[in-house]
């Protein structure tokens, strides 16, 4: 709640109504709600750790009530692990409300805005805030926008494509460390860290400051990742795709992705590949799957010939 109200105070036009109540306490839940049924008495369904907005409608309930079954009420809406109760439309808060949330160490807000102004304004921060994240080891570029991830083992050479797709007009998003963050259900979004920016560690050189170097047009702040390409040293015993057919994916923060995995030998233009893996995303997203196509066209091909050899009963 501290960070909300630092962040977002002054956009929410967040007034702190018990200035004595600490807002050291967590939120977990990015969904924000009404009470409902709540303050009249009904809290089996209730979600507990959600933030509640008290609008105007429900300011008038409350106001309807006797002294008793008003204090009854709230007692029994604050005693349900609430991070923070908000009031819209600068309304009188009851000294009932403010007693019973002061000694429950829950902290009250009152804003100006209207109820919907409110929600509308506070969903995507906390969205955000609140969306799950990892960690992860890999450098993450915009190509053709194509927000492709590389990873594999350390000094494979992850960083030094990166750097190159960018000599050829693509964009840095983060090297090293990807702050990877899920929003909704389906959707990651990556970038990295605030002290680290678009900073990159080139073996040999050291740190550049690919800014500096390109200039602004060569950096992303953030990116949705949409590939994996895990890069790989060549080995021989192993069996690697060569159509395209078999899709191959991987799971971040329970979302799966589409994975290339590219066998590293001497003389391969990696940079070249990496853009044909992002066309071929582009493609793949039109309606355009060119190794099925070609599958197709094959078997089509194949099967006169086919026909031929099991009419052929000599």
């Amino acid at each position: 709640m501290e960070e909300l109200f630092r962040v977002r105070g002054e956009a929410l036009s967040l007034e702190h109504l018990n200035p004595g109540v600490s807002l050291s306490r967590d939120c977990r839940d990015p969904d924000i709600s009404t009470p409902g049924l709540a303050l009249a008495g009904f809290l089996d369904r209730f979600p507990a750790g959600r933030m509640q907005v008290l609008g105007e409608t429900e300011m008038t309930f409350l106001a309807a009530l006797t002294d008793e079954e008003r204090a009854g009420r709230l007692r029994g809406f604050l005693s349900q692990d609430l991070p923070a109760v908000f009031v819209s439309k600068g309304q009188d808060v009851p000294p009932a409300l403010l007693s019973e949330a002061t000694e429950r160490g829950v902290p009250v807000f009152r804003t100006v805005l209207t109820t919907k102004e409110f929600f509308r304004r506070v969903k995507p921060y906390l969205e955000v805030a609140l969306a799950p994240s990892t960690a992860v080891h890999g450098s993450l570029a915009d190509v053709y926008g194509v927000g492709l991830l590389f990873v594999g083992a350390s000094g494979i050479g992850k960083s030094e494509c990166v750097l190159d797709l960018v000599e050829r007009g693509h964009r840095l998003v983060a090297d090293d460390l990807v702050l990877v963050s899920r929003r909704g259900n389906d959707i990651l979004i990556g970038k990295g860290h605030d002290l680290q920016g678009h900073h990159m560690e080139i073996r040999g050189i050291g740190i550049i400051d690919i800014q500096a170097l390109f200039g602004i047009r060569a950096i992303r702040q953030q990116k949705r990742i949409e590939v994996v390409v895990r890069l790989d040293t060549w080995d021989d015993s192993k069996v690697y795709d060569r159509t395209g057919l078999d899709r191959d994916t991987t799971e971040i923060l329970g979302v799966s992705i589409p994975r290339v995995t590219v066998p590293l030998n001497p003389g391969k233009n990696l940079t070249v590949i990496s853009e044909v893996v992002a066309m071929n995303h582009l493609l793949r997203y039109a309606g355009v799957d060119s190794a099925a196509n070609f599958d197709k066209r094959l078997r089509g091909a194949l099967l006169p010939v086919r026909e031929y050899l099991e009419e052929d009963h000599e």
